[in-house]
């Protein structure tokens, strides 16, 4: 009888469940907004459609933390695993806007499931000083997943349906090997420290006192990622950008952070979180404020993106760490909750955000209303002063 899990075979099949996430997010976004233009839905329907994802994610986070805490990580992962599944099998049955907006929200709410156990279940397992590396790993394995999803888009000449059921049908296959894991439950000592002597609100209270500045690189992430991906594509239209530049410019994105994932969280283990984390803001400052004028160029656009990605696409991953470390065990799955929240509220607000000021103010404005954004979280950062006794919840 198996006694406890294998570490190394528990840190790397979380990390495939999180690509394997990632892959049916990136290929949800761009599948599913061809299809909606090629059915005739107007471009703010299809945007609509979009955020159905992030409003599931939003809607699940605040009922999530109890059931961890009772059922454990492994069923978590599991009913989330489920509802992705039987939603992509659902999607290609029956081509409805609203029909498709609720099953978004379903994958959004299993998406939501898997990332929240997963995240927890690395952050109160990984060994303090390589945590920075693990949760790098795990960004990294996202990112790969998510940059991968797109290419899902050429098989809707084959059949409309292949994306969906190979995403499906990956996340079963990574699935069958969590059979193989002993269930865990968050940090023993929770219920009898925390759950009796204090209550839920005062449980958010307290993480949002110790640790509000870690969870702002969760909303950037979230505003950044949906705003490049959701709202660009119309700026880079009316602004005369072809598009097939466009579909070059947003891979760079994604995969420029694919190459800094590991070397920045190994850095923010030496460096510290908060000093790697307000020098990444203050460039990504620089950058976006820089980027009009760089719009006569396309090799430099390209390269503004490709160093974006890099600098910025371990924002989340960064914001996580830094959670981990504020946060004593107890309050981890309350920090992760309230980050999901975060990121969720940034992947709504971008697109909205971006719209406006493209409507608004036309040239330049998508890339400063994201260098504006990103130059608020940095001067928050200069307020927030880390609790020297944080790990001692009183």
């Amino acid at each position: 009888m198996q006694q406890t899990n294998n570490p190394t075979y528990r840190y790397w099949l979380l990390v495939s469940l999180v690509l394997v996430a990632g892959f049916v997010q990136g290929m949800l976004l761009p599948v599913l907004a061809v299809l909606l233009e090629e059915a005739g839905i107007t471009s703010t329907a299809n945007g609509l459609n979009a955020t159905a994802l992030y409003i599931g994610i939003l809607l699940a986070s605040p009922f999530i933390e109890q059931p961890l805490r009772k059922f454990g990580y492994k069923p978590l992962i599991t009913t989330g695993v489920i509802a992705v599944v039987t939603a992509l099998l659902i999607l290609p049955l029956w081509q409805a806007f609203w029909f498709w907006f609720v099953l978004r929200m379903i994958i959004g709410i299993g998406d939501n499931l898997i990332h929240f156990a997963t995240q927890v279940w690395i952050t109160s397992t990984a060994d303090p000083a390589k945590r920075g590396r693990s949760l790098a790993i795990y960004g990294l394995a996202f990112g790969m997943g998510f940059g991968v999803g797109p290419i899902m888009t050429q098989l809707l000449t084959v059949h409309e349906s292949l994306p969906f059921l190979i995403t499906a049908f990956s996340s079963l296959f990574v699935w069958l090997f969590l059979l193989r894991l002993k269930n865990e439950w968050p940090s023993e000592d929770f219920d009898d420290h925390l759950n009796i002597q204090m209550p839920w609100m005062m449980r958010y209270k307290q993480t949002i006192k110790l640790a509000w500045f870690a969870l702002l690189p969760g909303f950037s992430f979230g505003y950044l990622e949906a705003s490049i991906h959701g709202s660009y594509p119309i700026y880079a239209i009316r602004a005369g950008i072809s598009l097939d530049w466009v579909t070059i410019f947003l891979p760079a994105f994604v995969f420029g952070s694919l190459i800094t994932q590991l070397p920045l969280g190994m850095l923010s283990d030496r460096w510290g979180r908060k000093r790697v984390l307000m020098l990444l803001l203050a460039s990504g400052f620089i950058i976006f404020s820089s980027m009009p004028m760089l719009e006569s160029s396309m090799i430099a656009l390209l390269t503004g993106f490709s160093m974006l990605g890099m600098l910025l696409g371990s924002l989340y991953s960064l914001g996580l760490m830094y959670l981990a470390d504020l946060l004593p065990k107890q309050l981890l799955p309350t920090g992760n909750v309230l980050m999901a929240i975060s990121f969720s509220l940034g992947s709504m607000s971008g697109p909205v955000a971006g719209g406006i000021v493209i409507d608004q103010f036309g040239t330049g404005s998508i890339y400063l209303s994201m260098a504006f954004m990103l130059f608020i979280i940095w001067s928050l950062g200069w307020l927030f002063h880390p609790n020297k006794n944080a790990p001692d919840v009183k």
